[in-house]
């Protein structure tokens, strides 16, 4: 370690170069262990360890140049230490000696192979439960944990971190290939990816600012996966699709602050600070998707995007449209979501009376009790229709469950211009 460096010093590099390593390369060194030995846990608990082992050696030793190296050096010599002892063990030894012969002869280039898309493919198999592919997808791809898939899904963490264990159970004893599968098996598994890369989206895209670093790189992994399974299917409409509404969105970005820091909704966005070129590209992939004559939900998503920008930009109204996007929507994805989505579009045409005849009933659906934008919707509508007291209540439980501060201050806002 350098003289000028102190140990306190060398602990926060190692720490901050630890994490950035975690945000941009986990799913990358937990994929290339995993398609080598066939079993996810084992290979996060290996990188886990790794992890901890360099908290420990960097700030004595400094920072490696190729810290993505170094740390599947040692995630690897530890999977391979764990299979040695289930050789010992278990019955199985042919099978648990090729795995580490496998992992001992696998080069570690200064660019280590790229493995998430098999990965992706391996989690999205017809033998993994289908309603769990997607969040096993989040974890072991993307990283996140049980906590933050659960609330992309609205399920409790504790219901989501079973599942996510028997799933990779499931891998590890069927002996699920970690691999792209043949073009025919493809399609079957694609709907649970595309799902997923758009939940990672969503999950960064809830840091409008752009200030929560890991939540910045999450966005920018997800649209590059859309990226990866585009080009691998030019011809699925719903791969274009969502790649499509992830630019869409992403474009705005910049545009949902104001120079102070303050939440700006879309209605009120500066248009010229969007990104012309993605929303370009995004309007170039869904003409492109359209032509191929499959309508999916993923389109008809960005569908909507693409309507939003075109009355931002040129001040027609074209609610009616948005509407009949959300009928055919609704139709084919009968989600809480959609459904509040659709309300306030049905507010903009009919009124507010009649969005919250459209709205649903929090009373029927446990999953929206604890779920900020139906209350904020809610609110909303309850507001314009004059139901100042009910609006109150609504916007009170919206804002004790945002987490973003200048969210909060938005529906404070919003709530203090009610009537007393």
């Amino acid at each position: 370690m350098p003289d000028e460096m102190n140990p306190s010093e060398g602990g926060e590099q190692a720490r901050l170069t630890a994490e950035a390593v975690a945000r941009e390369s986990y799913g990358k060194l937990v994929a290339f262990l995993a398609v080598r030995t066939g079993d996810v846990a084992a290979a996060e608990d290996a990188l886990s360890e790794a992890f901890a082992a360099a908290l420990t050696d960097w700030p004595v030793k400094g920072c490696p140049k190729n810290p993505e190296a170094w740390l599947l050096t040692v995630a690897r010599r530890k999977s391979i230490d764990v299979l040695r002892g289930k050789r010992r063990h278990e019955a199985a030894s042919e099978e648990f000696e090729a795995a580490a012969a496998i992992l001992q002869s696998a080069p570690l280039e200064a660019e280590i192979p790229d493995e998430r898309l098999a990965m992706m493919f391996a989690c999205a198999h017809p033998a993994i439960e289908a309603g769990i592919r997607a969040p096993l997808i989040l974890q072991a791809v993307l990283g996140l944990d049980a906590a933050r898939i659960a609330s992309a899904f609205l399920m409790s963490p504790a219901a989501m971190s079973k599942r996510l264990v028997r799933a990779k159970v499931k891998i590890r004893q069927t002996a699920i290939p970690f691999r792209v599968p043949e073009r025919a098996e493809l399609p079957a598994r694609l709907d649970s990816i595309l799902n997923a890369i758009y939940a990672a989206f969503s999950e960064g895209w809830t840091d409008p600012g752009g200030v929560d670093a890991a939540r910045r790189d999450l966005t920018q992994e997800a649209i590059f996966l859309a990226r990866l399974v585009a080009g691998l299917l030019p011809k699925e409409a719903e791969a274009l699709g969502l790649l499509a509404l992830l630019l869409y969105a992403d474009a705005r970005r910049c545009a949902r602050r104001s120079a102070d820091g303050e939440f700006v909704p879309l209605a009120e966005q500066d248009t010229v600070q969007w990104d012309a070129r993605q929303i370009d590209e995004a309007e170039g992939l869904l003409r492109r998707a359209c032509a191929l004559g499959s309508i999916g939900r993923l389109q008809l998503e960005a569908a909507v995007q693409s309507a939003h920008v075109e009355r931002c930009r040129t001040g027609r109204e074209n609610w009616v449209e948005v509407v009949e996007l959300y009928d055919g929507l609704f139709a084919l994805a009968r989600s809480p979501v959609v459904a509040i989505n659709r309300a306030l579009a049905i507010a903009e045409v009919f009124g507010a009376e009649a969005g919250l005849d459209a709205m649903p009933d929090a009373g029927g659906d446990v999953r929206l009790a604890e779920y900020q934008p139906y209350w904020a919707a809610r609110a909303e509508l309850l507001s314009r229709s004059g139901a100042d007291a009910e609006a109150r209540k609504a916007y009170e439980i919206a804002i004790g469950l945002e987490r973003d501060a200048a969210v909060r201050r938005f529906l404070e806002k919003r709530r203090s211009g009610l009537s007393s």
